[in-house]
């Protein structure tokens, strides 16, 4: 398991694209019998507007770039579980997390 503090988070959803303001932010890579899933965790979301639509939308998939604070990049598809009483979100991967 590897684990990286986030310093930047864009997500893509129904033509549009948004920068989270957040306080805190974490991606954590989990390899398991040769499988690599990811999941990033989102703490202090700004955006309470969007975590509602989220909410209330059926459509949850999102395109996630996001920079760590070594500096690496990290693109890939996923899903954003909002969690609106604590301005807080999941995105769970959904297939490869590429990064350069």
């Amino acid at each position: 398991m590897e684990t990286f503090e986030l310093i930047v988070i864009e997500i893509a959803y129904q033509q549009q694209t948004r920068h989270l303001s957040f306080t805190s932010a974490g991606l954590v890579l989990v390899t398991d019998y040769g499988d690599r899933l990811w999941y990033i965790d989102v703490v202090g979301i700004g955006e309470v507007d969007l975590l509602a639509w989220f909410g209330q939308s059926e459509d949850i998939g999102v395109e996630v770039t996001a920079v760590a604070v070594n500096g690496t990049t990290f693109r890939g598809k996923g899903y954003l579980h909002p969690n609106e009483p604590h301005q807080a979100a999941a995105i769970r991967g959904d297939g490869e997390l590429f990064s350069q």
